[in-house]
């Protein structure tokens, strides 16, 4: 039986988590944010973040609304903050969503509407696969990535930890993107790319 959800966010990443939660009938007990803020859904402001110790972990579940434009440490050190105090992130799949069997999903995810995963692809925790993003088989997609709306991963792409791919960028196939990178939006990638850096472009090149 699921339990009740708290949602860690209120911006727009959140309301799009908050209308798939809502349409799959889970109870949602309030958000958190650094300030009271109003929410479009009418779901009440429970506190800052730290309020959410005061609830059970065996009663709640969270959801990690934090939205990420550019490589952040901040989703991971909330993840791992609530995780290693036992808390559960509940993963968040849209109806959409196409999912082949052979995939292996991490803890905390996030999958959004009209996305496609093919065959053998290997997505880790807290890992959000945005609107329409498509990857197929054989990827490999580390903890705390952002593949952003209409991103393109052909077969065997490598994508390293804390790196966030922009929206519509197209990676060509058995390509690894190092960790804490940041893919510019439009870029088409058909070299590696080093840990931590900034690549961008028609072919993308490190900036």
């Amino acid at each position: 039986m699921s339990k009740a959800v708290i949602i860690i966010g209120n911006g727009g990443h959140a309301s799009v988590l908050t209308e798939i939660l809502l349409a799959q009938k889970e109870e949602i007990i309030g958000f958190t944010a650094p300030t009271v803020e109003e929410n479009q859904f009418t779901i009440p402001y429970l506190g800052n973040d730290e309020i959410i110790l005061s609830y059970p972990i065996t009663d709640v579940e969270l959801v990690l609304g934090i939205g990420m434009v550019q490589p952040t440490p901040l989703r991971a050190k909330k993840f791992d903050y609530f995780h290693e105090k036992g808390y559960v992130f509940k993963s968040v799949i849209h109806p959409t969503a196409i999912i082949a069997p052979s995939v292996k999903l991490g803890y905390g995810m996030q999958i959004m509407a009209g996305a496609i995963i093919q065959t053998n692809t290997k997505i880790a925790d807290n890992t959000i696969i945005n609107t329409g993003a498509l990857i197929d088989h054989d990827c490999h997609i580390e903890q705390h990535v952002h593949i952003a709306p209409g991103t393109k991963l052909s077969g065997s792409v490598h994508v390293k930890k804390g790196t966030h791919i922009g929206v519509g960028v197209t990676i060509i196939q058995s390509i690894t993107i190092g960790a804490n990178c940041l893919i510019g939006a439009g870029s088409v990638v058909v070299k590696n790319v080093s840990d931590g850096v900034t690549a961008l472009g028609v072919p993308a090149r490190e900036v």
